[in-house]
C-alpha cells in the first residue's frame, strides 16, 4: 500500500516538473516590485489584423501590460484599424500618443511595437513629428516587418488587379463588422508591408530620429509540423523560409532588424521555436519554452537602467 502511494507521489512530482519546464515563470518571480518603474511611461502598439481587444474579447497582450505594471511600470495601450495603410494607422497612433502624454504628465514616453506596430509608430515617429518634438524616448521593436515580407509580396502578386477591388472590399467588410475597424483599407495595407515599397520608399522617407533610442528583436520557428502548436503558419513559413530564410511564420530574422538589434528569441531548445504570435504571449498566453513575462521585464528593466 506505502508502494502505491509512493508511486503515485512520484508521478505527480513528475507532472508538476513537466507543466514547470513546459511553461516556466517569470525570471523575476511574480511580486510587486520596481524593476520596470521606468523614467517614462511605456507605450504598446499591437500589429497587422487585430487591435488591442480583438473582437472585443481577447486582450492582444495578453496580460503584458498588468504584468509590467506589478513590476513598477506605467503602461499605456494603444489600439489603431487592424487592416489600414500605415499612414492612416500612424495618425491614429499619434493621436493616442498624445492623449496618453496628457493624461500621464510626462514629456516623452517609451514606445513597444509588435509586428506592423513596429513600422507605423516609425512613421509617427519620423514623419508626424513625435521625434522632432522630442516626445519619443526609446523605441523597441518586436518582430517587426521593417524590411518588408515576402508574404505581402505573395499577396500582392496572387490578386489580379481586375479584381483587387473584390478581396479588397471583402476584407474590408469583414474588418469594419467583425473587428470594428472604422475605416479599413486591406490592400493597402497589404501593399505597404512589401519588399519592394518598404526597401524603396519607406525606410528612406522614413530615417531614425536624433535623441530617439532604437532596438530590435526577432522571433523564429526552428521546425514545423502538423501537429506542431504552431501549425497556424503551416503555409507561410516555408514560403518565407524559401524566400528569406529563418523566419516566425510572417516576418524574417532579418527584416525584423532595426536600429540595435538585440538577437533572436527562439524559446527553449526542446521548444519548436517562438512563433510571431508566441512573442507577445499569443494565443491564450500558451508559449511552451518562451517566458513571455520574463522577455518584457527584463526590457523594461534595461529601459529603466539606461534612464529611459
Amino acid at each position: 500500500m506505502a508502494s502505491r502511494s509512493s508511486s503515485r507521489c512520484i508521478r505527480i512530482q513528475m507532472v508538476c516538473m513537466m507543466l514547470l519546464f513546459l511553461f516556466p515563470l517569470s525570471a523575476r518571480g511574480m511580486g510587486d516590485s520596481e524593476s520596470c518603474a521606468t523614467q517614462y511611461p511605456v507605450v504598446l502598439a499591437h500589429g497587422m489584423g487585430a487591435s488591442a481587444e480583438i473582437l472585443g474579447i481577447m486582450d492582444y497582450w495578453w496580460g503584458l501590460e498588468d504584468r509590467l505594471e506589478d513590476e513598477g511600470a506605467n503602461v499605456y495601450v494603444t489600439s489603431v484599424d487592424g487592416m489600414g495603410s500605415t499612414a492612416d494607422k500612424a495618425a491614429s497612433f499619434k493621436a493616442q500618443f498624445e492623449e496618453i502624454l496628457a493624461i500621464s504628465g510626462s514629456e516623452k514616453a517609451n514606445i513597444i511595437g509588435h509586428s506592423h506596430g513596429t513600422v507605423y509608430t516609425r512613421y509617427a515617429i519620423s514623419n508626424l513629428g513625435l521625434g522632432t518634438e522630442g516626445k519619443v524616448a526609446s523605441h523597441s521593436s518586436i518582430a517587426g516587418p521593417h524590411h518588408g515580407s515576402a508574404i505581402a509580396d505573395v499577396v500582392i502578386g496572387l490578386v489580379p488587379d481586375s479584381l483587387e477591388w473584390l478581396v479588397g472590399d471583402t476584407m474590408d467588410f469583414i474588418y469594419a463588422f467583425l473587428f470594428g475597424d472604422s475605416d479599413p483599407d486591406s490592400m493597402q495595407n497589404a501593399y505597404d508591408l512589401t519588399r519592394p515599397y518598404m526597401v524603396n520608399t519607406f525606410n528612406p522617407n522614413t530615417p531614425n530620429v536624433d535623441g530617439v533610442y532604437y532596438q530590435s528583436w526577432a522571433a523564429k520557428i526552428k521546425t514545423m509540423a502538423v501537429n506542431a502548436r504552431n501549425w497556424y503558419f503551416l503555409g507561410t513559413w516555408p514560403i518565407l523560409l524559401a524566400y528569406e530564410g529563418a523566419n516566425d511564420g510572417l516576418v524574417s530574422v532579418d527584416s525584423a532588424k532595426w536600429g540595435n538589434f538585440r538577437g533572436v528569441e527562439d524559446a527553449a531548445w526542446y521548444s519548436a521555436g517562438c512563433d510571431h504570435l508566441n512573442i507577445v504571449g499569443m494565443p491564450f498566453g500558451i508559449t511552451p519554452g518562451f517566458d513571455r513575462d520574463g522577455f518584457y521585464i527584463d526590457l523594461m528593466s534595461e529601459l529603466k537602467d539606461w534612464g529611459y
